[in-house]
């Protein structure tokens, strides 16, 4: 037998993997393993907030909303789910210390581009911040949860399509086997693949590479969406994205002749393309975007993180307008995974980006991001509990120096993924053409 064993094992610890392990027995003993330091996790990033249902008067408009930010090629079943488990999932979230703004001691929402009406809960710019920084105060109080920082799942161990458990790299280079009897891939998203994104750069779709060497089914891989807003910077390194919250609160986008040209609050693909028109029309790199409409003491309260990184970048937004361009934000493809989250292979689950069930469509709707990553990684933990069973695994020869090149590895994995991109890319522009 193996030496080393887990109940479950969940890669990644953002949001959506500490919900998850949240989510299960206090007696199963689950290691979560993160590939950088626990709080480099784009969940911490997230600054808009996080949508809720506000009453069923508000379904309709939510689901419509969704739907149509998505191009109507959403699964519908997964936005029912998402939107109906909405107010369970802040429930939670409060109970655990979730701090989001109030106003007279309601909860306060905002709105964003390509909502109807406000339903986004927030916390000042840093809402991804607030809800897993609490979260994973909340798994660290765990006996029954070790959390390892500085790991890094290199492979899968399986056998007749039933996931075994998962090959790790340490900090140091070590290669271990870790066996389980369920694994929960929630490694996040693919921003490291690109020059320009708002992504952590080591967040580099590994799941994906792992999931395309064992067979295991993708869906949609190349629905990539780009953040119409970032802060224009000649430096290398991520991108500081300003958030849809902004836009949806009144700031204005200008051209080169600080002209408004557009509907701020268009779909992000949409508005993408429209200053990406703009930028070749005026032959620059950036447009202008204008906060100061908000006013300087509702900007420092609202939006003091915003604030205070475009300072450091020698803007005030209370007075100036600010350089903004696009660039590669989120990843709606993933994994195919049904609505419990399971993908095509027995006792292997994924959830959040790394995932999808088909509930963002082609373009996924601002702050709906948080809340489909947590409602579906609690619905991988339900179905682990209700199915669970000891998996009877004989240790596997293994060749172990295979993971050991990790620069070797990284660039056959990157390639791998873009390589696929582009596959089902094209396949995709071939079958509109012939249509």
């Amino acid at each position: 037998m193996a030496d080393k064993k887990a109940d479950i094992i969940i890669v990644g610890t953002g949001a959506s993997g500490l919900f998850c392990a949240l989510n299960l027995p206090k007696d199963k003993d689950i290691l979560m393993i993160s590939k950088d330091d626990l709080d480099r996790s784009d969940s911490f990033l997230a600054q808009g907030g996080i949508c809720m249902l506000k009453s069923d008067d508000d379904y309709e408009s939510y689901f419509e909303d969704t739907m149509r930010a998505g191009h109507y090629e959403n699964n519908k079943d997964s936005v029912r789910i998402m939107i109906k488990s909405s107010q369970k999932v802040i429930e939670e979230l409060i109970n655990i210390g979730v701090d989001f703004e109030r106003e007279d001691g309601k909860l306060k929402f905002t709105r964003e581009a390509a909502h109807s009406k406000p339903r986004i809960l927030f916390h000042e710019d840093l809402t991804g911040k607030e809800i897993t920084s609490k979260l994973l105060a909340e798994a660290m109080k765990r006996d029954n949860i070790t959390i390892i920082a500085h790991t890094t799942m290199v492979d899968i161990i399986e056998e007749k399509n039933v996931c075994e458990g998962i090959v790790i790299r340490d900090n140091k280079g070590n290669i271990e086997k870790w066996y389980a009897n369920y694994v929960v891939l929630a490694c996040g998203g693919i921003g490291g693949l690109y020059e320009h994104s708002t992504n952590y750069s080591h967040l580099t779709g590994d799941a994906l590479a792992i999931a395309l060497k064992h067979n295991i089914a993708l869906k949609d891989i190349d629905y990539i969406q780009i953040h119409p807003t970032t802060l224009y910077s000649t430096k290398r390194g991520r991108r500081f994205l300003i958030s849809e919250s902004v836009r949806g609160e009144g700031a204005i986008l200008y051209n080169a002749n600080m002209e408004r040209f557009v509907d701020e609050l268009l779909p992000r693909d949409l508005l993408t393309k429209e200053i990406k028109k703009q930028m070749k029309k005026d032959n620059t790199k950036f447009v202008w975007l204008s906060v100061k409409e908000l006013g300087s003491d509702n900007i420092k309260k609202r939006f003091p993180n915003i604030y205070k990184k475009c300072l450091e970048e020698g803007y005030d937004i209370t007075k100036e307008c600010i350089p903004v361009t696009p660039a590669q934000h989120y990843f709606m493809g993933g994994i195919k995974v049904n609505t419990n989250s399971k993908t095509s292979m027995n006792r292997l689950y994924a959830s959040g980006e790394t995932s999808c069930n088909g509930v963002h469509g082609a373009n996924r709707l601002a702050s709906n991001s948080l809340l489909e990553a947590m409602v579906f990684a609690k619905r991988a933990a339900k179905e682990i509990i209700d199915t669970y069973d000891e998996l009877k695994v004989v240790d596997k020869d293994i060749d172990l120096e295979y993971y050991k090149d990790a620069e070797r590895l990284e660039e056959e994995y990157r390639e791998l993924v873009l390589e696929e991109i582009e596959k089902v890319h094209k396949k995709r522009e071939n079958k509109k053409k012939a249509m």
